[in-house]
Formats: structure tokens, sequence, C-alpha cells
């Protein structure tokens, strides 16, 4: 599904619309999402979640009506989720950049700047 950019440019409206959290670094891959955050105030990775996947499939089914594509009958996402909660001493400089590579390693691209849907505060 994110192997088109605009579409992949919604999801990542909806990622930078949520609030309470600070979002470190992501990578859009064409089958799901990599993004590191910490969270802020009694904000919940549920609550995150749960916003992002909802705005962003509203929006992007908006944006197919609108281009007289036809409507998803399957969810964009899948359920649940993966988390990993990182240890206070962990690198998050490092962690961010095994997050952006994955097109990399993915074989998707041949340079990280070829990709077009990953960003990392750190630059």
């Amino acid at each position: 599904m994110f192997t088109d950019f605009w579409l992949g440019r919604i999801v990542a409206q909806a990622m930078r619309q949520q609030g309470n959290i600070h979002s470190l670094a992501f990578v859009l891959m064409p089958g799901h999402l990599h993004w590191l955050f910490t969270l802020q105030n009694d904000n919940t990775l549920a609550a995150v979640m749960m916003h992002v996947k909802g705005s962003s499939s509203y929006l992007i089914q908006k944006n197919r009506r609108e281009c007289g594509a036809i409507h998803l009958h399957q969810p964009l996402w899948q359920e649940g989720y993966h988390d990993r909660a990182l240890r206070k001493e962990e690198d998050l400089q490092q962690i961010a950049r095994y997050i952006v590579a994955n097109p990399l390693r993915g074989g998707l691209v041949d340079k990280i700047g070829d990709y077009p849907l990953w960003d990392a505060v750190w630059l």
C-alpha cells in the first residue's frame, strides 16, 4: 500500500498531527512502519497507534474517493502492533540509523536519500 508516495505522505501527516509524543525517527516501508518516539505527558502507546492508524486510514480512504478510486474493502493496517521499549543506556541515534536504513537492507534503494518516506530529528 505505501509504495504510493502520496499515500505514504498522508500517513506521515497523521504521525505529525499526533500530540503528546516526541518523534525521533521513522521510515514508512511498503508494508509497515518503523517509528521511534517518546511518549509525553499521560499519553499511551495504544492511544498513539489508534490515532495514527485511524486518522491515516480515514484520510487515505477520503483521498481515494476524491480521486475516483474504489473503496478499500480490506483494512489498511493490521490489528495490533509490535513494540519494543528502549533502555536508558541504549543509543537513540544508532537505533534511528538502523530504522531509516531499512529501505537499504530491503533492497528498495541504493542510498537512503533516494527513499522519500523517512525522517529523523538528527538531520
